[in-house]
């Protein structure tokens, strides 16, 4: 059996974006970890936040509910605070992961890859995906991370399907459903399209077998009622095509895409 660390920048990102994956592992007996970057403190908070806890702690919480439905065998957490989106005046918060020493951040993050003996870590592409710079931190920490650690793990890059996205976006297009505040070629928050060609994709898992406990590590952030919420509202059949599948590319890797399993060919 292998170990896996799965780096996500903020609670709730690793329900929404290897929720599927990290899920299977576990079922096959893999040893799943979750690393999170942020607080997550600038996202929505509950209407029943109690006096004196913040944001922060109850999301926390969240974090540990999403991390029990998949089968996590421990969370760390980097302790950096959430940037918000560019642009934001929490960009220059204390800090603000955006802004964070990356050979600090990258150590802290492979003493977890040395004391875990980790086989494989997971962070995001170039552009974190659509451009968040949370997002975009994690790409360069986990890269430098894997630099540092006593025995490189394998990396692997999430990612979103940009050639996917765009077949349903037209879909939905011709179905007559709302698509304004949604076009996969349009430009994310660095101005970028979101997700990664298909043909610079490696690895497409199907996690079909896992949606409903994606679903359910979904439903455990029910206070991010504006990212989460509409996820959890879509029809059964959008939400089937649109987290049913969970992408990798793989640095070094000859291109061509595979559909297959993160542990089939470790080569």
């Amino acid at each position: 059996m292998s170990t896996i660390v799965f780096v996500h920048a903020h609670p709730d990102d690793e329900a929404s974006g290897t929720a599927g994956s990290m899920a299977r592992a576990a079922d096959e007996g893999h040893r799943v970890v979750l690393v999170v970057a942020t607080d997550g403190d600038h996202g929505s908070a509950p209407e029943d936040l109690a006096d004196g806890r913040t944001v922060a702690d109850h999301r926390r919480e969240e974090v540990a509910a999403s991390a029990k439905v998949l089968g996590v065998a421990r969370i760390g957490w980097l302790g950096y605070a959430d940037s918000g989106m560019s642009g934001w005046p929490q960009n220059s918060a204390p800090r603000a992961f955006m802004n964070a020493d990356v050979d600090e951040a990258a150590r802290t993050l492979a003493d977890v890859l040395d004391d875990e003996d980790a086989d494989i870590v997971t962070g995001y592409d170039w552009h974190g995906g659509y451009g968040h710079p949370d997002h975009v931190m994690v790409h360069r920490v986990v890269r430098r991370a894997v630099e540092l650690a006593a025995r490189r793990p394998r990396l692997l890059e999430v990612t979103m399907n940009r050639d996917a996205m765009r077949a349903m976006f037209r879909m939905a297009q011709a179905a007559g459903m709302e698509t304004a505040d949604w076009d996969p070629d349009g430009p994310g928050d660095d101005g970028n399209p979101i997700g990664t060609p298909e043909a610079e994709i490696h690895l497409r898992v199907d996690v079909l077998p896992q949606l409903e406990r994606k679903r359910a590590a979904l439903q455990a952030h029910a206070s991010q009622t504006t990212d989460v919420g509409m996820m959890l509202s879509l029809p059964q059949e959008a939400f089937t095509a649109m987290f049913a599948d969970e992408y990798y590319i793989e640095p070094g890797r000859a291109a061509g895409m595979r559909s297959g399993w993160i542990f089939d060919d470790e080569s």
